[in-house]
């Protein structure tokens, strides 16, 4: 992504996912440097917010902050995609507002945020302002949406999977152009990550608009999808280069980590609910810096 200001400098870097005392803002002329990044691979981690509290979220990304880790994430749903369909659950943008304040170095978002929950004006004002909370550090993460139950429960309207791409094709510039008009702007380039694989629709808008491009796995999957996404690039004049590549992984998949890397991969998330399994992160962080 367009800001390198996502990886914590040799002095950050703890190995304890525990963390204790009060976290500072990283003020706005510090958060626009080039922060040194201990290894090409990037490693993150999405901490899930569903069947959990607020304090154990915040004691996540806390720790994984300190362990410096690349980027930081919550999911953009209102309910539980697993377990207990009624468990605890909390909603993204709120959480990643206190997230930006409790951190300091990780990059933060929503893998990813749904197109339809957020008239796409607001949704820039709101990345916007989380940027400025963060001291430079948001990533806009969009897809198009596809959990019918928020649909339903919230009043939105599901259409169909065509529809919601149409949506989402019309919101992106929308989005880019509320970006450029705020005041202020973003402290730097708001980097876009677009989610998904699609052949026909969704990779040719990650080669249109986005800045960053995240699906799963298997590995021989994401490498075909990688190939695709590098057509499209050529296809709209686009340098895939451009594009940074993450994968969302299982912890049970991380030592499978250079499977994803030769697939194309250069940013690998863990996916983890409560209780956060940041021993799995750690164990990623050193395999890739080893």
């Amino acid at each position: 992504m367009s800001r390198s200001i996502a990886g914590s400098p040799p002095d950050c870097h703890v190995g304890s996912t525990s963390v204790g005392g009060a976290v500072s803002v990283v003020p706005l002329d510090l958060a626009r440097r080039s922060l040194p990044r201990m290894a090409s691979t990037k490693v993150g981690v999405q901490l899930h917010p569903q069947a959990t509290t607020v304090e154990a979220l915040r004691e996540g990304w806390r720790a994984a902050d300190a362990l410096g880790v690349d980027s930081i994430w919550v999911w953009d749903h209102f309910f539980p995609l697993y377990g207990d369909p009624d468990a605890a659950h909390f909603e993204a943008y709120t959480l990643l507002a206190a997230m930006a304040v409790d951190t300091s170095h990780a990059q933060l978002g929503a893998l990813v945020t749904c197109n339809s929950y957020r008239n796409p004006n607001l949704l820039a004002d709101m990345s916007r302002t989380i940027d400025h909370l963060s001291g430079g550090r948001f990533v806009l993460g969009i897809g198009s949406g596809w959990f019918e139950r928020d649909y339903t429960e919230f009043g939105y309207e599901f259409g169909t999977g065509p529809s919601r791409l149409k949506v989402l094709a019309e919101s992106l510039p929308v989005i880019k152009e509320r970006l450029a008009k705020l005041s202020p702007p973003p402290v730097g380039k708001l980097p876009i990550l677009i989610g998904g694989a699609g052949e026909q629709v969704t990779l040719r808008l990650v080669a249109e608009h986005a800045d960053a491009w995240n699906t799963f796995g298997p590995a021989d999957s994401y490498a075909a999808k990688n190939a695709i996404l590098d057509e499209w690039c050529a296809k709209v004049g686009r340098d895939p280069a451009e594009i940074e590549r993450t994968i969302a992984i299982s912890a049970g998949e991380v030592d499978a980590w250079e499977s994803f890397v030769e697939a194309g991969a250069t940013h690998l998330i863990v996916m983890t609910g409560d209780p956060f399994d940041l021993d799995a992160v750690a164990r990623l962080r050193d395999l890739t810096r080893a």
